[in-house]
């Protein structure tokens, strides 16, 4: 196992793009960008990604991406790290493996998001035009070397919460790391922003990153639709990745009402492979 650095970013990315995966947690921005918060570490041949860190429980465990490895393997792993967590679907039909709700990564189709269609999302439609109404002078911009600073501004302002140190980094890495995004102003100023990718699968974009300052309220909901409005028509699913056990965030994410999962499970060390 060894540190992951940006000179694996192709290596990493080749592979990932075979898999044609929609889960978000193994596209190479994410797992560099937490590099450090997990202590990520990892070891990678052409069919197989094995990543190991500490969780936000501080449990160690690992993860594997692509064609398992031989159970010897695997069982070396489970007694090393003690818990096996990331198992896709696809793998998790040949594992005595668990569902790990706290990471699943929702999905919403784009249509839906860009749209808000119906009773559903009549709440989400009210705070949005109460946002335009409220803010008649808006503009959005596309995230790029120019508009980065403006993002930058905003997570300031959004303060050293969570994932801040990483959102920082994806701002500095944007163009590194190949992802899109929006910067949002209302009268010349910026209040939010919202950055991602497209996934290997090629019809799932992934959010990775959504900022923006609650004084402006409606601000969340209409950064979320004016931004699917500009996702490709050829992407079909919106990434809005997991909410890792946070009930409050778990309520949000269900109130867009997902079209589905990105169902991953887990091992724990006296559940070992089959």
């Amino acid at each position: 196992m060894h540190p992951i650095s940006l000179d694996l970013q192709e290596q990493i990315q080749t592979m990932i793009s075979k898999s044609k995966s929609n889960i978000s947690s193994f596209a190479f921005g994410n797992l560099y960008l937490f590099r450090k918060k997990y202590d990520f570490k990892i070891s990678i041949s052409e069919t197989t990604l094995i990543t190991a860190g500490i969780d936000g429980k501080g449990r160690t465990f690992f993860s594997i991406f692509g064609e398992l490895p031989p159970k010897e393997k695997i069982d070396e792993l489970l007694e090393k790290y003690k818990f096996w967590k990331g198992i896709s679907e696809e793998q998790a039909k040949t594992l005595n493996a668990t569902e790990d709700r706290d990471n699943f990564e929702y999905l919403y189709l784009r249509t839906d998001l860009a749209e808000l269609p119906g009773k559903n999302f009549q709440k989400k439609r009210n705070l949005v035009n109460a946002f335009i109404k409220a803010h008649p002078h808006r503009e959005t911009k596309i995230l790029d070397k120019n508009t980065i600073k403006d993002a930058m501004l905003v997570l300031n302002e959004w303060g050293k919460r969570a994932d801040y140190d990483a959102a920082k980094e994806g701002l500095e890495l944007h163009e590194v790391l190949g992802f899109s995004g929006l910067v949002f102003y209302v009268d010349g100023n910026p209040v939010g922003y919202c950055q991602g990718e497209v996934l290997a699968d090629g019809e799932s974009f992934a959010v990775h990153f959504e900022k923006a300052l609650d004084k402006y309220k409606g601000v969340y909901q209409y950064i979320n639709q004016e931004f699917a409005k500009t996702i490709p028509e050829n992407i079909i699913y919106i990434n809005r990745e997991q909410d890792l056990g946070d009930e409050g965030l778990r309520q949000a994410k269900l109130t867009y009402r997902p079209f589905g999962f990105v169902k991953l499970f887990s091992i724990k060390v006296s559940t070992k492979a089959t």
